[in-house]
């Protein structure tokens, strides 16, 4: 049994899910929070779906490479413990939306020496790079995508919170597509407690969203992003 305060589901690829996985360290530090990271994966949410047409043509390709590093993540959780999702989580993070660069296209966010970068920032043996190519990771990261949806429903997307784990209510959200400022941000998430608190509360949600304030989306800190139509964590072109 998790004795964390919050359970993070995270894809590595999810822009919103890392946005708001930056507020929640910002919160856990300044409350002490426990945060327990797992894994939750778009491509397996999706793999009933026809990419082509329900999806802009490059999301087959980014969702399947999420899987690939999900496969590194659960690999690095098995052999040196959950402890080892932290940095690594981090680490992605930062390369895969922060790079002044801009976002590394599915090919490169796998390939051996990106992974091996990742890994050595996350403090890991870049020998774990090995486990993109695995298939023999996706059961266990299945498992958990469906112990995510056991909590929320399907119609979700990421990331997944689940307050107070095993007992409180879960969430697919919050969704931010800004980082709030220190303070702000303890407020905010005070605000979002109370409602996952109330055992009545099921939903508030608007598809509407600004592109996220990363710099792999050009979006850059204190600009206001287009406002995008989304569907259960995605655009969609098809509704």
């Amino acid at each position: 049994m998790s004795d964390a305060d919050l359970s993070f589901w995270f894809d590595p690829v999810c822009p919103f899910a890392w946005l708001t996985s930056k507020w929640v360290r910002m919160v856990a530090e300044q409350r002490e929070y426990r945060v327990e990271w797992r894994l939750i994966s778009l491509r397996l949410l999706n793999r009933d779906v026809d990419y082509a047409a329900r999806f802009p043509p490059e999301y087959e390709a980014g969702h399947t490479a999420g899987l690939e590093l999900l496969r590194v993540a659960a690999r690095a959780r098995a052999e040196h413990g959950p402890a080892a999702l932290d940095p690594l989580y981090a680490a992605l993070g930062r390369h895969v939306f922060e790079d002044p660069a801009g976002q590394p296209p599915p090919e490169r966010a796998t390939s051996r020496p990106f992974v091996e970068q990742v890994l050595t920032e996350a403090g890991l043996p870049t020998a774990l790079a090995s486990a993109v190519d695995d298939d023999a990771e996706d059961a266990a990261i299945q498992a958990e995508t469906d112990a995510a949806l056991a909590l929320t429903g399907k119609d979700v997307g990421t990331p997944v919170l689940h307050f107070h784990p095993p007992d409180g209510a879960a969430f697919f959200g919050p969704v931010i597509s800004r980082l709030p400022g220190p303070e702000d941000a303890v407020a905010l998430w005070d605000h979002v407690v109370a409602l996952a608190g109330f055992p009545g509360f099921a939903e508030l949600k608007r598809s509407l969203r600004e592109r996220p304030q990363l710099p792999a989306f050009g979006v850059s800190p204190g600009e206001v992003g287009t406002e995008e139509d989304w569907h259960g964590g995605s655009r969609r072109q098809n509704r």
